[in-house]
C-alpha cells in the first residue's frame, strides 16, 4: 500500500469535514420569520384602515398613518430585495 495514497485520503477526509455546511442557528430563521410576520401585519393594518375609510368608519389621520407605515414597510422590503439581488449578482461575477 502506498503511503501517499493513505495520506491523501486522510487529508481529503479532514478537508471534507472542515468544509461541511454548518447548521444555521435557529435565531436566524426566527428573526426572518418575525420580520415577515411584522411586514404582513403592517400591510393588513393598512388595508383595514383603507377599507374602514372607504365605508366612512375611520379617522382620516389614522388612515394617513397606516398608509405611511405601509409605504415604509414596502420600501424597506424593496430595499432588502435589491440588496439580496445585488449580492447574488456579485457572487455570480466572482471568478471560479
Amino acid at each position: 500500500m502506498d503511503m501517499r495514497t493513505t495520506i491523501a485520503a486522510q487529508t481529503y477526509a479532514h478537508a471534507k469535514t472542515a468544509a461541511a455546511a454548518q447548521p444555521r442557528p435557529p435565531e436566524a430563521e426566527s428573526a426572518f420569520g418575525a420580520a415577515a410576520d411584522s411586514f404582513s401585519n403592517v400591510l393588513a393594518s393598512g388595508e383595514s384602515a383603507a377599507r374602514n375609510a372607504m365605508i366612512g368608519g375611520a379617522d382620516p389621520h389614522a388612515l394617513v398613518q397606516a398608509l405611511a407605515a405601509t409605504e415604509l414597510a414596502v420600501e424597506t422590503a424593496v430595499t432588502v430585495r435589491d440588496k439580496v439581488v445585488e449580492a447574488y449578482q456579485e457572487i455570480l461575477r466572482m471568478p471560479v
